[in-house]
């Protein structure tokens, strides 16, 4: 008997966006739990335990020097780590000083811009607007707004720039074995975090508790989110990884609030929900006639 060809409706086809829901969940409840952690050894502490083990953990499970890189797929990858390591540091110091849903509202305009920018049509300037007003809710001059440490703020902007690149070089190397590409980028995100973290809490690193809930905040916000994302990006549009990626905020915000009690005002909540309508209404549109 012959079989069917899958359909559109088959368990593989929703495979990338189930991984990319599976992502979003576990690298938001991992960012929760690691600011949890920010008193044992800071921001910067946190970040280079969680990806130093999380390279560890990839380079022994995927060995990707059995297959080297061309050298052009080398330099991509190079700059892939380098945005990942840094995107890293950043988030988690604008994790510090603003609530975490606010942060990835703000971070999340990098993929939009990426997104806006591949696009040719006037009505993307709709949802840069719709965007900007989220924003300038977000702002501590609106009336009402809450206040919001202004280096947490530039953190975070930092760290949407830095997530706009991952997305751009991380599709570009989408093709090649994605586990490999994502140790190889990981590795690189260590060399550039590993010595930020000593430099700010030193042999404390080191610390069972500290290591302990590094490997947990590895694995959550690391190891799993990053490898279902580069299997995404290599089965869906760029247009569409960005539709899924704009419910970042709002899970942000509700990890936050059930793991660490953060509570948004009903002017955030709202802030929030403009900047989600529109990093996924450009990506919905994005390319289209």
């Amino acid at each position: 008997m012959v079989q069917a060809a899958p359909t559109a409706a088959s368990p593989r086809a929703f495979a990338p966006f189930l991984a990319i829901v599976g992502s979003l969940v576990s690298v938001n409840v991992g960012a929760a739990y690691a600011k949890g952690l920010f008193p044992l050894v800071g921001p910067a502490g946190i970040t280079a335990v969680r990806v130093g083990l999380a390279s560890i953990f990839l380079m022994a499970f995927w060995r990707p020097w059995r297959a080297p890189l061309a050298r052009a797929d080398a330099m991509n990858v190079a700059i892939y780590g380098v945005m990942l390591g840094m995107m890293n540091l950043l988030v988690y110091a604008a994790f510090a000083r603003i609530p975490i849903g606010v942060v990835i509202a703000i971070e999340v305009i990098g993929p939009l811009a990426v997104v806006v920018l591949s696009s040719r049509h006037l009505r993307d300037f709709l949802w840069v607007g719709c965007a900007a007003f989220g924003l300038w809710l977000l702002a501590p001059t609106t009336a009402g707004a809450a206040a919001l440490d202004p280096v947490g703020v530039l953190a975070a902007a930092g760290a949407g720039f830095c997530w706009a690149m991952y997305i751009v070089f991380g599709k570009r190397v989408s093709t090649l074995k994605g586990g490999h590409v994502v140790a190889w980028g990981m590795l690189v995100a260590a060399l550039c975090t590993v010595p930020v973290g000593i430099a700010q809490a030193g042999t404390a690193l080191f610390a069972p508790p500290v290591l302990l809930g590094g490997l947990a905040v590895a694995l959550l916000s690391s190891i799993l989110p990053y490898s279902l994302e580069m299997m995404a990006l290599s089965r869906l549009p760029r247009r569409v990884f960005g539709i899924l990626v704009s419910a970042g905020p709002a899970v942000g915000a509700l990890a936050g609030f059930f793991v660490l009690g953060e509570v948004l005002t009903a002017l955030q909540w709202l802030a929030i929900g403009m900047i989600v309508v529109a990093t996924a209404g450009s990506a919905a549109t994005a390319g289209k006639n």
